[in-house]
């Protein structure tokens, strides 16, 4: 099995009002799904991770819609699957569309990737 970079997409600032208690929840629920996709032999990204450093040095210059879809849609270019994780998320409906165009696995639960295994604990 070769390793894979696997976009996790999902819903980020979508149903937050702005919040940033709940954006920043968002994210966490993201990044849990990192672990697993390590575990399993491949690379995990997350968009926000690129997209959050461009957009907080552009000083206010663009919007995160100018940057976060961007990100996402040039990340797809080196990207050989998507995990797209519950919840309402126009950018990751986006992302999961041009997987499909590209012919890219899209796989909605963990399980489903290759090379999941049952424990999903960092070992001590």
């Amino acid at each position: 099995m070769n390793p894979m970079i696997i976009l996790i997409a999902g819903p980020y600032r979508s149903g937050t009002g702005g919040d940033p208690d709940l954006i920043a929840a968002n994210l966490a629920r993201l990044e849990e799904a990192a672990w697993p996709i390590f575990q399993a032999g491949h690379v995990p990204m997350i968009g926000e991770w690129v997209a959050l450093p461009v957009l907080h040095h552009s000083a206010g210059a663009v919007t995160a819609e100018d940057v976060l879809y961007p990100v996402a849609q040039r990340l797809l270019r080196h990207c050989h699957a998507v995990l797209r994780l519950p919840g309402e998320s126009t950018g990751a409906d986006q992302d999961v569309a041009i997987a499909r165009e590209r012919g890219l696995p899209v796989y909605h639960r963990i399980e489903e990737i290759p090379g999941h295994l049952s424990v999903t604990e960092p070992s001590s």
